[in-house]
């Protein structure tokens, strides 16, 4: 009795301890977003007055994202990111969830070459300038398709969604196929309904890489009009005069502006989107994880 009461409040120890770590740590790791935030809504005579940190600030003020989203540049290239991570992230998924269910069927003539060559290319890249010429030669370069097509299919992303339809119930697909399905009608009613946790997973992972991205718009794109938002960010943070790469020809509205503010209230618009839509999927990323990586 006694070794068990105290084994219980060891445990309560142990949990206090774990949760207060945990707590610190995610307190750590949401500081610097939070700290982002108010930077780019408090006037830049109280973030000087304070030495550069602001917990909480006395007032707040909103203009350097309305000066962001007054420019020509933020606006158009959060468009073109939009349309990169929703338009690049369903074909990512389309031809992924092909490609997958295809290789996870054992019949199938040459799967066990074709996944060779998949495993091949995760440990033995061909390198930049052949992927350079590559998009060159086929008409890419200065498109947005350029952002998308050369990174079409992810080998890790693969063979998750492989090893996950090879675990769902081939009694199932059986069943579908007696009642008339062909194959597309069965991977349409049957296999994706069946595979909403992993087609959140790796949407998830699909989207984020997506519109975190800045490399290849760097590399293939000439037209700065075509600049997705993370080029933008990065050469705003790079440059010191931010007036210029955002095309703000508001003079009154400058001078009350100072280059760290603006660019934070950018730094808060490219993150945002992110966090918001990670809730709502987040309750398929572990189930997914788990399912995908080990072969029941």
């Amino acid at each position: 009795m006694s070794h068990n009461l105290y084994k219980s409040k060891m445990d309560r120890v142990i949990d206090g301890v774990i949760y207060t770590l945990l707590t610190l740590f995610g307190l750590l790791t949401m500081f610097p977003l939070y700290y982002v935030f108010i930077v780019s809504i408090t006037p830049y005579s109280e973030v000087l007055a304070n030495g550069g940190f602001v917990l909480l600030p006395s007032k707040f003020t909103f203009d350097a994202f309305s000066a962001i989203f007054s420019s020509e540049t933020v606006p158009r290239a959060l468009q073109i990111s939009i349309f990169v991570t929703v338009v690049g992230t369903f074909l990512n998924l389309l031809v992924t969830t092909l490609l997958a269910y295809s290789l996870s069927k054992k019949h199938i003539p040459g799967r066990n070459q074709v996944l060779m060559a998949i495993v091949f290319t995760m440990l033995f890249s061909g390198g930049m300038i052949p992927l350079y010429l590559i998009v060159k030669e086929t008409g890419l370069m200065n498109t947005v398709w350029a952002l998308i097509i050369p990174g079409l299919v992810s080998s890790f992303n693969l063979l998750i969604m492989k090893t996950y339809f090879e675990n769902l119930p081939a009694e199932i697909e059986e069943a579908a196929k007696v009642d008339g399905c062909g194959d597309i009608m069965t991977i349409w009613r049957i296999v994706l309904p069946l595979s909403a946790p992993i087609m959140a997973t790796i949407g998830l992972f699909y989207g984020v890489n997506h519109w975190n991205s800045y490399f290849p718009g760097v590399m293939y794109l000439r037209d700065s009009s075509l600049y997705p938002l993370q080029v933008v960010l990065r050469n705003m943070i790079q440059t010191p005069n931010v007036s210029q790469e955002l095309s703000i020809t508001n003079p009154a509205l400058l001078a009350t502006l100072p280059p760290e503010t603006v660019k934070m209230a950018t730094v808060v618009v490219a993150t945002l989107p992110m966090l918001i839509i990670y809730p709502f999927l987040q309750r398929y990323f572990v189930k997914g994880m788990l399912l995908g990586a080990v072969k029941g």
